[in-house]
């Protein structure tokens, strides 16, 4: 009994012993389900394939489909700094001018020659030459001069003393007095830019008289400022400003119908702080009375000298306007005190005379002529240039 007893402890020891084994199994199989392991990483979610489009416009060398992708860079256009003119130096204007005047004006000095040359002359002959220079508006005072002096020379020194063309070249030239200073005050004066007045009549080209007046400067290595205190024409600041963006020179302009003298302020002021060597100044040409022109020109003179002395008053004058100028020329000289005057159109009129005729009747020299239409027919006149392109 005893030994059953026993052998039934053993067989029930054994089954317990199986079943924690068992129960161990199951629980170790159950935990790995549970997370007993790390599991590896998952691998990256791969992105879609890109549209064959965007694969086309993608940038060399990128990525195509990835987060990291950089946008194309915009295209930026940038636009060339415009070209500016380079205006002609005096040197090629002078030679122009002696062509040009002797191709226009050569009909008037060919005729005195003509004349001059015949054998003998009588009073027809003179008064034929007189008529000759009237019509080339020399003006009457001049004329009369100019011929009781060829009388002498020729009665005195004989034909053959002199050549004829020699005489009539000596005294057309002392007509035209070569010794009156003709140069264009453009030095700065006390660390203040040179203020330039420029005045005349509309439609005697004095906005056009102006721009080409820049080009002379800047060729003249001059930094230039242009003010467009003629505001009472709509053209004449847009035209001015044409002018001013072919040369790089700044223009100073203020709205339709402003007070030109405060357009003429500012001009001046922005020449100063910016050290401009010489300041332009365009002024309207209204000429309803002189009452009126007077008192627009005076304010815009006296305005400008509160801050710097005005060096030049140049007054434009149309050379085929003849002795109709000369009117214009006594009412501006009367206004303001005109230093030169600038004749325009002089290649398209036969009257050089009014050379002759402007500078007796004002006292001041013809300082530049107008040789055209192109932007550097603009030159400095030369009295000698002038009288051998009158004869040849």
């Amino acid at each position: 009994m005893t030994l059953v007893a026993e052998y039934l402890w053993l067989i029930i020891v054994l089954v317990v012993l199986a079943v924690l084994v068992l129960v161990g199994l199951v629980a170790t199989r159950l935990g790995s389900g549970r997370g007993g392991r790390v599991a590896p990483p998952a691998p990256p979610e791969t992105p879609p394939p890109a549209a064959e489009d965007e694969v086309a416009d993608a940038p060399a060398g990128a990525g195509v489909g990835t987060d990291l992708l950089e946008p194309e860079a915009p295209t930026v256009e940038v636009e060339p700094a415009p070209t500016l003119d380079r205006p002609e130096p005096a040197a090629g204007r002078l030679v122009r001018l002696r062509q040009r005047l002797a191709g226009s004006q050569g009909g008037f000095g060919r005729g005195l020659l003509a004349l001059l040359s015949r054998d003998r002359l009588d009073e027809d002959d003179w008064e034929e030459l007189e008529d000759t220079l009237i019509t080339a508006d020399v003006g009457v005072a001049a004329t009369q001069e100019l011929v009781e002096r060829l009388r002498t020379r020729l009665r005195v020194e004989g034909a053959g003393a002199a050549p004829v063309r020699e005489v009539l070249r000596e005294e057309l030239l002392a007509l035209v007095d070569p010794t009156m200073d003709r140069s264009l005050a453009t030095d700065r004066r006390d660390g203040k830019p040179a203020v330039t007045l420029v005045v005349g009549v509309n439609g005697t080209g004095k906005t056009t008289t102006v721009g080409k007046l820049a080009r002379v400067l800047v060729a003249e290595d001059k930094d230039v400022v242009l003010g467009a205190a003629d505001t009472f024409r709509a053209a004449a600041a847009e035209q001015l400003g044409t002018w001013g963006e072919r040369v790089g020179v700044p223009v100073v302009r203020g709205p339709e119908g402003s007070d030109p003298a405060s357009v003429a302020f500012e001009a001046v002021r922005a020449g100063i702080e910016g050290d401009a060597d010489v300041v332009v100044i365009d002024t309207a040409g209204r000429l309803q009375n002189k009452a009126g022109l007077m008192d627009e020109l005076g304010k815009v003179k006296r305005v400008i000298e509160k801050q710097a002395p005005v060096a030049e008053v140049l007054l434009v004058l149309d050379a085929t306007t003849g002795q109709n100028g000369m009117v214009q020329a006594k009412v501006f000289s009367e206004v303001v005190q005109v230093t030169g005057v600038v004749l325009t159109k002089l290649d398209g009129s036969a009257k050089g005379g009014i050379v002759v005729a402007v500078q007796r009747e004002l006292g001041v020299p013809v300082k530049l002529v107008g040789l055209g239409e192109g932007p550097d027919d603009l030159a400095p006149f030369d009295a000698a240039g002038f009288v051998d392109a009158l004869l040849d």
